[in-house]
């Protein structure tokens, strides 16, 4: 059998693995700027040239941009399962709210059980600083905001998916950041009418989330993550059906005075 030789690998295959690592494991974000190249060749301990060869093959890839003023981006799009026009067809659209909330019970309950087997000490102090941040806003109950809130969910969720270690699930959950953010949005808009009992109720579900998760409880993690997922549902179904039947009532009332 003929044996050939072996190619020494070029210190820039190196590089594309290791930033295609940090980009493929969620080091490094849709949209994050690059560290400058001085200091990211210093931090690879790396030449600027081999630094640079990399870079552009990443960019030739698609993974990285370049913009105006300088400096390199990982690329927004990455992972995106839908387009902004499918997402303003999808947000105005009450069945769709209902398959999404199908879709993230199913997608953050398996989130919640691997985060739970699998979250390091870095990825427990990253979830509950999104926590606290999510509990500050629930807390501030003589300022809301409905923006706040749904940033801060969203980003509570993320940082689950971020702690399953599931490259897979990570980037299905990132790629729909918008769409879940918007959802958690209306979803806080439309359920909360700033009820006390509402709130107090998603306060409880995400503090047993958390603290199943933390304390590496994968089973009951997946069970409360379904349990919040279908009570947002349950109370968004009684909001639109009560709006339905408020709007009937008004047709109703102004049919009779004219």
């Amino acid at each position: 059998m003929a044996i050939g030789q072996i190619s020494p690998k070029r210190l820039a295959d190196t590089i594309v693995e290791q930033l295609e690592t940090m980009i493929l494991e969620g080091t490094l974000q849709p949209g994050e700027r690059l560290p400058a190249e001085r200091a990211l060749a210093e931090q690879f301990g790396v030449s600027r040239p081999s630094l640079r060869e990399a870079v552009q093959r990443l960019a030739a890839k698609g993974l990285l941009v370049s913009r105006q003023g300088g400096g390199h981006y990982v690329a927004e799009t990455l992972g995106s399962s839908f387009s902004d026009p499918l997402i303003g067809l999808l947000e105005n659209r009450p069945d769709a709210h209902r398959d999404l909330l199908e879709f993230r019970r199913t997608l953050e309950g398996d989130c919640a059980y691997y985060a739970a087997q699998r979250a390091t000490d870095v990825d427990k102090a990253k979830l509950r600083e999104a926590y606290e941040a999510l509990q500050a806003c629930y807390s501030n109950s003589n300022n809301q905001d409905v923006q706040a809130e749904g940033v801060a969910d969203a980003r509570f969720h993320l940082a689950i998916a971020e702690a399953s270690h599931n490259v897979i699930l990570l980037h299905t959950i990132r790629g729909l950041f918008n769409m879940l953010k918007n959802s958690v949005v209306n979803n806080i808009d439309g359920m909360y009418s700033k009820t006390a009992e509402t709130r107090n109720g998603l306060l409880k579900q995400h503090q047993q989330l958390f603290e199943a998760i933390t304390k590496g409880r994968a089973e009951e993690a997946r069970e409360i993550a379904g349990r919040h997922i279908e009570y947002v549902q349950g109370v968004l179904s009684e909001q639109f059906e009560s709006h339905r039947r408020l709007e009937r009532s008004l047709r109703r009332d102004k049919l009779s005075r004219s």
